[in-house]
């Protein structure tokens, strides 16, 4: 069989082992060495690929912000950062109509900028906004939705783990990606607010209101987020103006939640141990993941598929919008059976070079910058998309009552406003490329 057919053959075969509940970076590494070893022809050369594949793929410096990230995530779900987030945004906005709903998006946004996991958000608000939403009148459907749609911000606000593992594929500035998802993520914010607000007009008994607090009250509710708001300026602030690199920016951060969670007394017993675990094994997931890919997009480059792809896209007279809006389908659509960070270390090697060969008239930095934030917005609303959408899955699991098709009912507006949003960015490059331009 020649590569290429090998190459074409390679995808079933990974789906089908994905399938069968193989965990995927075991799944793409299998798949990989096989496949390099079918175009090599013997096992000599795959030996020595075997030997230099780890630690060429893990010796990378800027791998080393995700498990920093993660621990700052895990130091900030154990500080009570969320709780803190919603009942700010709640004391404000809180006795509005729907306005318990878009505390929640906007404490899932805080908390975002210090999580970076679309999942780690949706479990962590979940946990804390679901008692009071339904404390304050709100449906299954709406709740579960707004929930799920609220952590898919976790992973779009920065700082990402799946923006810097783009960026290490891409070979782009993390820093620049961080500050081209800032302004998208805020829209999404937005968006998912302006929907709840629609929703609870055209459908009143869908949620209640809670009566107005004391200023006072707002006032001391408002105090105990300083330091979220700090950390976020302080890192992203730190890490775009060159202050500090990404990395250094990731272990500042990563003390400063240590710090405000010690201080809280989040971190007693084994608690601290606990998240150190959790780094741990989270990390290693990452990283398998990593390694898996590497080894699957290693036999695709000795394929020359993904060159093939490319010069037969360019052959085809298609505009460049053409092939853009047909990637994007192909994310959402697959987006809705694997995750962002699998999806992307899969695909983006294969994907990229067709559109860096393209014409959107923007730089080529651009136009990778711009492409990668598109394609982490269409992955996560796969994470929200029924049949499969795994956010609301977690949010479902933690309130049996509320019916997996209310579910489903309830995150179908959330998901039209990301489509939306999706259209606008592709229209309007330079509202994704903003902050970018502002500090070339």
């Amino acid at each position: 069989m020649d590569p290429l057919t090998l190459a074409a053959w390679s995808f079933p075969a990974l789906l089908l082992l994905i399938f069968l509940r193989i965990p995927i970076g075991l799944a793409m590494l299998a798949v990989g060495l096989f496949g390099s070893w079918q175009v090599y022809g013997s096992a000599a050369p795959l030996l020595n690929q075997m030997k230099n594949l780890a630690y060429g793929q893990f010796s990378t410096h800027s791998l080393s912000i995700v498990p920093l990230f993660l621990l700052m995530g895990q130091f900030a779900t154990l500080g009570g950062m969320s709780q803190a987030l919603f009942k700010a945004a709640e004391a404000f906005i809180g006795h509005r109509r729907g306005g318990v709903g878009m505390a929640a998006i906007g404490a899932c946004a805080g908390f975002g900028s210090i999580c970076g996991s679309s999942l780690a958000t949706a479990a962590t608000m979940g946990q804390v906004a679901l008692p009071e939403l339904k404390r304050a009148g709100y449906s299954g459907a709406l709740s579960s939705g707004l929930l799920a749609a609220g952590g898919t911000l976790g992973i779009l606000i920065p700082p990402s783990i799946v923006l810097v593992i783009y960026a290490i594929l891409a070979e782009q500035n993390i820093a620049k990606m961080f500050a081209a998802a800032f302004v998208p993520g805020i829209l999404a914010a937005l968006g998912y607010m302006l929907v709840i607000n629609l929703y609870v007009r055209f459908s009143p008994q869908s949620a209640g209101q809670i009566e107005p607090m004391p200023w006072a009250e707002r006032w001391r509710a408002l105090a105990a987020v300083w330091p979220v708001l700090l950390i976020f300026g302080v890192v992203i602030g730190g890490i775009y103006t060159g202050i500090f690199t990404p990395t250094e920016g990731a272990a500042v951060g990563a003390v400063a939640t240590g710090v405000l969670a010690w201080q809280r007394g989040g971190l007693k017993g084994s608690k601290l141990r606990e998240a150190f675990e959790s780094t741990a094994s989270g990390t290693a997931m990452v990283f398998l993941i990593v390694l898996g890919a590497a080894a699957y997009n290693s036999f695709l480059a000795l394929s020359q598929l993904p060159q093939e792809l490319a010069m037969w896209v360019g052959d085809q007279g298609f505009s460049p919008y053409q092939v853009l809006w047909a990637i994007l389908i192909f994310y959402l659509i697959a987006g809705c059976v694997m995750d962002s960070l699998s999806m992307i270390l899969l695909t983006i090697p294969i994907f990229f070079p067709m559109i860096s060969g393209l014409d959107f008239g923007l730089t080529p930095e651009e136009t990778a910058i711009w492409f990668g934030v598109l394609v982490l917005i269409v992955v996560e609303v796969g994470l929200i998309t029924p049949p499969v959408g795994m956010n609301l899955f977690v949010i479902q699991s933690m309130a049996p009552d509320i019916k997996i098709r209310d579910a489903y009912r309830g995150v179908l507006p959330f998901v039209a406003s990301d489509l939306l949003r999706v259209a606008v960015l592709v229209a309007v490059p330079a509202i994704t490329l903003f902050v970018v331009r502002l500090n070339p």
